[in-house]
């Protein structure tokens, strides 16, 4: 008898092990449609943000270990060269600045996305005279712990044709 009862203990112990083992795998619910949903409405204010020259709410959008790559310009991978980076983008001679977000996609595990798109900038030279300024943009965002998306890496440069060097 006492044989028989370490045999079912045993029994039941491998069985709650297994079905513990099945519940813990349970896939994650898929929440790509709301994060992407997220991530646009992101953009849409970072865009809106950039356009009315609030410095702070732009770099609010970036995680702590974030990555800049401005054209023309080094990587800027501390805040305050993400600060200096933008402060630039920002300058009184930026006469407009926004842009229109084409795609949003999120990683099936839900924990990064990336976003394209077009910018599109107005700049006033010396004289006042406007140039516009056209191009693309990539935008990678990491879910944080608390459930909020921030960008990792921005990258955007220009459509137009670099412009030569005076001589």
């Amino acid at each position: 008898m006492k044989r028989h009862n370490r045999t079912a203990g045993a029994v039941c112990c491998a069985l709650g092990f297994l079905l513990l083992g099945c519940a813990q795998q349970q896939p994650a619910p898929d929440t790509r449609a709301a994060d992407e949903q997220a991530i646009r409405e992101l953009e849409g204010a970072w865009s809106k943000a950039a356009g009315e020259k609030q410095l702070e709410a732009v770099l609010s959008y970036y995680a702590e270990d974030a990555a800049v790559f401005p054209p023309n310009a080094p990587i800027a991978t501390s805040k305050e060269a993400i600060r200096t980076a933008w402060t630039r983008l920002l300058a009184p001679s930026i006469s407009s600045l926004g842009w229109q977000t084409a795609k949003v996609e999120i990683a099936r595990s839900g924990d990064l996305g990336y976003a394209y798109g077009a910018y599109e900038m107005t700049v006033t030279d010396s004289k006042g005279n406007p140039a516009k300024d056209r191009g693309k943009y990539v935008s990678v965002w990491k879910k944080q712990a608390d459930g909020s998306w921030k960008a990792i890496a921005d990258i955007f440069n220009s459509d137009l044709p670099a412009t030569p060097p005076a001589m």
